[in-house]
C-alpha cells in the first residue's frame, strides 16, 4: 500500500509539474524604426557574384580560397563541433543507458566473526539506466541554447566565407592597382625620355640651357625613384593573396595585364528588399540572443526540485558465472533533490542570465544599426567614387592634350620650357591619380558587396 502511494505521488508530480520555466524566445522584428521582419537567408550568389567580371584569375583565386584557406577550415570545424555539442546536450533529455559487466572479490566483507577469512567473488552484468524527467524544462532550455549556438556557428561560417572572398577581391584589386601604377610610371618615364631627347637636341643646337636639361633629368629621376614603391606594393599584394589561397609565397601566375575588373553597369539596389536578411553578422547576433534567452530558463529551473531515476536490469552471479533465472536482478532508485538551502545563489544566476540576455539584445540592436549605416555609406562611397573617376579621366585627357601642345610649341621654339615642365608634371600626377582611383573604385565595390551580404546585382 505504501509503495502504491509513493508511485501515485510520483506520477502526480510528473503530470502536474512538467513545464518549461523561463521566457519563450521571440525573434525581434524591429529595432527602433528599422524593420527586421525578414529571417536570415544567404544570398543566392554570395560566393559566385564575382563571375560577372569574367576575370578567370579572380575566379580562380576565390575558388582556391574557399577550398584551401585554413581560417575557413577552422570555421567549418567549429560548426561541426557546435552541432556535436548540441546533440550531446539534446540527448540528455532522454533516458540514458549503458551495458556494464564487472567482477568483484573481497575478504572479510563484514565485521561478523562468521566472515573471518571468507573470500567472496561475484559477477555483475546488465543494463544500467538513468533518466531525468526534466520537470521544469532545464534540459529543454539547455537544448534550445545549444541549437541556437550551433546555428550561430554555421552563420558565422557563412560570414567568414563572405569576408575572405571580399579580402581576396580587395587584395586582387591592390595587386592590379600596383601593377597598373607601375605600368603608368614606366610609361611616364618613356614620355619624359622623349621630352629629354627634344631638350637634348635643342641643347646641342644651342637653343636650350643646361638648366633645362638638368631639370628634366631631375624629373626623370623622381619618377624612377618611385618604381620600387610600386614593386613593393605589388609584392605585398601577391604575398597576401598567396596566404589567402593557402599556398606558400611565390608567383601566382596572374598574368601581365594591368587592368582592374570593371562592371559594365552600376550595381542595382532593389526597392523594398530588406538587405539586412543577408547580413550574417546580424543573424549571428540574433542567434546569440536566442541562446542567452534560453539560459534564463536553465537558471530558473534550479528554483524547483529535480527528479531523477536510476536503475539496473541484469544478472548477479557467484564465482561459477552461471546465468539463469535465479541470477536475474533489477533495481530502481528514484531521487529528488532541491537547492533549497542555496536559493540565493540560484537567484543570482538568474539575474546573471537576464543580464546576459540584455547584453545580447543590445549587441544585436547595435549590429542592426551599424549594418544599415555601413550599407548606406558603402553605396554612397561607391557612387561618389565613380563620379570622381569620371572627372579624373577627363582631367587626364586634358593633361595629355596640354603636354602635346606644350611639347610641340617648345620644339618649334615658340614655347616656354617651364610651361612644358609643368604640363609634364600635371600629366604624371593625373595619370597616377586615375590609376589610384580605379583601384579605389574597385575596393569600394568590394565594400558594397560585403556590406550587402553579397545580395547586390548589376543592372
Amino acid at each position: 500500500m505504501r509503495n502504491n502511494t509513493i508511485a501515485s505521488m510520483v506520477a502526480a508530480l510528473l503530470l502536474s509539474a512538467c513545464t518549461t520555466v523561463g521566457p519563450d524566445y521571440q525573434a525581434p522584428r524591429q529595432v527602433a524604426d528599422i524593420d527586421f521582419s525578414s529571417p536570415y537567408s544567404r544570398a543566392e550568389r554570395a560566393l559566385s557574384w564575382w563571375q560577372v567580371f569574367e576575370d578567370p584569375h579572380l575566379d580562380r583565386l576565390i575558388e582556391l580560397t574557399l577550398a584551401n584557406n585554413r581560417e575557413l577550415e577552422q570555421a567549418s570545424a567549429n560548426v561541426e563541433r557546435a552541432y556535436a555539442v548540441f546533440h550531446d546536450v539534446d540527448n540528455n533529455r532522454w533516458p540514458q543507458g549503458s551495458l556494464d559487466a564487472g567482477y568483484q572479490a573481497g575478504e572479510n566483507g563484514t565485521v561478523a566473526s562468521d566472515d573471518d577469512g571468507v573470500i567472496a567473488r561475484g559477477y555483475r552484468s546488465g543494463l544500467g539506466l538513468s533518466w531525468d524527467p526534466d520537470l521544469f524544462g532545464k534540459l529543454r532550455r539547455a537544448s534550445q541554447a545549444g541549437r541556437a549556438e550551433a546555428e550561430q556557428a554555421r552563420i558565422l561560417w557563412h560570414d567568414a566565407q563572405l569576408r575572405l572572398v571580399s579580402q581576396v577581391a580587395t587584395s586582387y584589386g591592390e595587386y592590379r592597382g600596383a601593377q597598373l601604377r607601375l605600368e603608368v610610371a614606366r610609361q611616364n618615364l618613356d614620355n619624359l625620355r622623349q621630352t629629354r631627347d627634344i631638350i637634348q637636341a635643342r641643347f646641342d643646337a644651342g637653343l636650350a640651357s643646361e638648366l633645362e636639361l638638368v631639370r628634366i633629368d631631375a624629373q626623370l629621376l623622381e619618377v624612377a625613384a618611385g618604381l620600387p614603391d610600386h614593386q613593393l606594393a605589388l609584392l605585398t599584394a601577391e604575398t597576401t593573396l598567396a596566404a589567402l589561397v593557402g599556398s606558400k609565397p611565390g608567383p601566382l601566375q596572374l598574368g601581365e595585364r594591368a587592368e582592374l575588373p570593371r562592371l559594365a553597369q552600376p550595381v542595382a539596389i532593389a526597392d523594398g528588399t530588406n538587405y539586412l536578411r543577408y547580413r550574417a553578422d546580424v543573424a549571428g547576433a540574433e542567434r546569440s540572443l536566442a541562446a542567452r534567452t534560453a539560459d534564463i530558463g536553465v537558471a530558473t529551473a534550479d528554483l524547483y526540485p529535480s527528479l531523477s531515476f536510476s536503475g539496473f536490469l541484469g544478472f548477479v552471479s557467484g564465482p561459477g558465472w552461471a546465468l539463469g533465472s535465479d541470477q536475474r536482478s533489477w533495481s530502481i532508485a528514484p531521487g529528488l533533490s532541491w537547492q533549497a538551502a542555496d536559493l540565493g545563489s540560484v537567484r543570482a544566476r538568474i539575474r546573471a542570465a537576464g543580464a546576459g540576455r540584455q547584453m545580447a539584445l543590445a549587441e544585436f540592436e547595435q549590429k542592426v544599426i551599424d549594418a544599415l549605416g555601413e550599407m548606406q555609406l558603402a553605396l554612397h562611397g561607391y557612387n561618389l567614387g565613380r563620379e570622381r573617376q569620371l572627372g579624373l579621366e577627363q582631367q587626364w585627357q586634358a593633361s595629355n592634350k596640354a603636354v602635346a601642345i606644350a611639347r610641340a610649341r617648345y620644339q618649334a621654339g615658340s614655347g616656354d620650357f617651364l610651361e612644358l615642365l609643368d604640363a609634364e608634371r600635371e600629366q604624371l600626377r593625373s595619370r597616377d591619380r586615375m590609376a589610384q582611383q580605379e583601384q579605389d573604385s574597385f575596393s569600394r565595390l568590394v565594400a558594397v558587396y560585403r556590406s550587402f551580404g553579397g545580395g547586390i546585382e548589376p543592372l
